[in-house]
């Protein structure tokens, strides 16, 4: 559910929009323009992934345009405290929230120096994905490969906040 500020910003996105502006105001309308803002993004635009699993980072490559993969070799290399961290982002949920500052910061620690370069390429490929027209549209920052955006919306935008920010006034 949009808050109030956040319905604003859609209305404004959807009326600047020429396609939608000949799509009735009801249910089936909204469903189209929903469906339309749940595609991703036009031009590529990054953002950070909120819950990413220690199973996907150690066990997946990851996709274009970086096709990294873990290295238990760098991993081994750390110091204990380093191995102790890694574990302790883990350990209540098996996954970490790369939106947040500390939690990216940790990894750049324990990945720290040349011998980490490959694992924090590793860890950047695989805690980001690309957006929806709707999760940009509330997203900041500038959404590159090298600088994901952070979003404060996240996943499908339902059509009744489509209906709701086409009723304002």
């Amino acid at each position: 559910m949009l808050t109030t500020t956040q319905l604003v910003v859609l209305k404004t996105d959807i009326l600047a929009d020429p396609t939608f502006t000949s799509i009735p105001n009801n249910e089936d309308g909204a469903v189209t323009i929903a469906n339309a803002y749940n595609l991703p993004a036009a031009l590529d635009f990054w953002v950070w992934r909120t819950r990413v699993s220690q199973e996907e980072i150690v066990g997946v490559t990851t996709p274009a345009p970086d096709n990294t993969v873990w290295s238990w070799t760098i991993y081994i290399g750390r110091s204990q405290g380093e191995r102790d961290g890694w574990r302790e982002m883990f350990a209540d949920t098996g996954a970490i929230n790369l939106s947040r500052l500390n939690v990216r910061q940790g990894l750049q620690d324990i990945f720290s120096g040349a011998g980490g370069l490959a694992q924090r390429t590793h860890l950047l490929a695989a805690g980001r994905r690309k957006s929806t027209r709707a999760e940009k549209l509330f997203a900041t920052g500038t959404g590159s490969t090298a600088s994901p955006a952070t979003m404060s919306v996240e996943g499908n935008l339902p059509y009744q906040d489509v209906l709701a920010a086409r009723s304002l006034p």
